[in-house]
């Protein structure tokens, strides 16, 4: 079981804590922190990208780099969920193409929790851009 707690300190600001024990600051006004729907963006890319790591080192790939963003559009009416969401991978060094769109595949259908929540209410779609590091 996972647990987590977020404790209100002023306006729309709240400390947030889980089993970790790392804190963040999660800010509904943006002013001191990322707001609760940035930090699901945020979450889904560290969660693909954990996975497509995991794939390529395992796999023996000499990457050298990774960054994954999001673009995310939302409902017009509340709940305001994400409708859809473009994640763009950004790899680095001299990586086989095949081994990565694999590893994106795998991260999106097999492996990401975060992904498989979202695509329940969210198109996801993903684009990868390889560069020379």
């Amino acid at each position: 079981m996972n647990n987590a707690r977020s404790t209100w300190i002023e306006k729309q600001r709240f400390t947030g804590i889980a089993d970790s024990g790392h804190q963040i600051v999660v800010d509904g006004d943006k002013a001191a922190g990322n707001s609760p729907m940035e930090l699901v963006l945020i979450a889904l890319c560290g969660c693909t990208g954990y996975d497509v790591v995991s794939i390529l080192q395992k796999k023996r790939e000499p990457f050298t780099s990774l960054e994954v963003r999001a673009q995310a559009e939302r409902a017009a009416n509340p709940p305001s969920v994400y409708t859809e969401i473009k994640l763009r991978y950004r790899i680095g060094g001299k990586v086989s193409r095949k081994a990565v769109e694999d590893a994106v595949r795998l991260s999106k259908e097999k492996y990401c929790s975060v992904s498989a929540m979202l695509d329940k209410t969210a198109k996801i779609t993903a684009e990868i851009e390889y560069v020379d590091t």
